[in-house]
């Protein structure tokens, strides 16, 4: 799979993954939730900062219902459109959103929650790439519209089967989409870990064209740290300046130092993964190496001319001397020289 250049970062195997900080609708509608949530993401670390771009009666109908976890979370029923209203980003915030992602240095987009208008809205300010929602996996008319763009597409895949994954990168593949990214994900908030199933994302890294990662909505460090073991090019992860603020989808997002913690976690993973080549590091061969390998010695006081049996031998610290992994080069040989228990021996001892 090619790697994609996305605002001056390179997302792929092998790459420091793309971490996505999800501002989503934790905004409740204010700029100035919404741009310290622009500078929360570029302080943790996150690559990128993302928003959901929509109108509600683009999203739903007035007949629609809330999801239970919106119920749960809120505390109280109203139509999904009406809560939605709240949580609307006004569109003449995104010039001061984008110049202050700008200059924190981290790539600012959006989800084009209200479909192909929202796609025309945000090719209007000029954002580097799409994300599309779990739920909008299947709504190929804003696949079509989102692949028409030629701008990098992050597809998320929750609720979703292979199948329909493998029809949704087909799809928008043969609608001009070049550079497909897709997150594993279940929707679910928060996500039990018995649901994670993170295995299935490594089974889409093999099966897939597409680079693959995951969207993550379980609670704690693990989720994170396992999607960095495995390889995910790409992290996408909710968070919100407070946990207890009024909305859906605060208290199951991370706080602050939560999702700073998971980064820098999964930054450490990265570095401990290495280069999958066994082999010795500098830093032990310098200063390890000889302090705790072992060579070969006496095992007790040997006179001139002793026939050397396994029990004249022992292998004792430093090393630097024969190694005891050739310690038969030394058996049947005659000792040149008397030597003292503990001394270390060479071939050059013996004859």
């Amino acid at each position: 799979m090619n790697k994609i250049k996305i605002g001056g970062k390179t997302v792929g195997y092998g790459e420091p993954c793309f971490i996505i900080a999800e501002a989503g609708v934790n905004h409740n509608g204010e700029l100035e939730k919404a741009l310290k949530l622009i500078d929360i993401a570029a302080d943790s670390g996150a690559d990128a900062v993302k928003f959901q771009t929509f109108r509600a009666e683009q999203v739903v109908t007035e007949s629609g219902e809330m999801a239970e976890y919106q119920k749960k979370n809120l505390g109280h029923e109203k139509s999904q459109r009406e809560m939605l209203r709240e949580l609307e980003l006004n569109e003449e915030f995104y010039p001061a959103l984008m110049k202050r992602a700008k200059e924190k240095n981290i790539i600012f987009f959006s989800t084009p929650h209200g479909g192909k208008a929202s796609v025309d809205f945000l090719e209007s300010v000029g954002v580097p790439l799409y994300k599309v929602g779990s739920g909008d996996l299947t709504n190929y008319l804003l696949l079509r519209r989102v692949a028409q763009t030629g701008k990098p597409v992050i597809l998320s895949s929750g609720m979703a089967t292979m199948e329909e994954v493998k029809a949704a990168i087909a799809f928008i593949r043969k609608e001009g989409a070049k550079d497909v990214m897709m997150l594993h994900c279940t929707t679910n908030y928060p996500c039990p870990p018995e649901e994670a199933n993170l295995n299935a994302m490594v089974t889409m890294m093999h099966e897939l064209d597409a680079i693959v990662g995951y969207s993550d909505h379980s609670e704690g460090p693990e989720g994170a740290m396992a999607a960095a073991a495995f390889g995910a090019a790409v992290y996408e992860r909710h968070f919100t300046v407070d946990k207890f603020l009024p909305g859906p989808d605060h208290i199951a997002s991370d706080s602050p130092e939560e999702f700073a913690a998971k980064v820098a976690a999964m930054r450490r993973v990265a570095l401990m993964l290495g280069s999958a080549v066994k082999a010795p590091v500098a830093s032990e061969m310098a200063s390890m190496k000889g302090a705790v390998r072992r060579s070969i010695v006496a095992a007790r006081d040997l006179p001139a001319g002793q026939v050397i049996k396994e029990e004249d031998l022992e292998a004792k610290r430093p090393g630097g001397g024969i190694s005891p992994a050739e310690f038969e080069k030394l058996l049947g040989k005659k000792l040149k020289r008397a030597v003292k228990a503990d001394e270390m021996l060479s071939l050059g001892d013996v004859e």
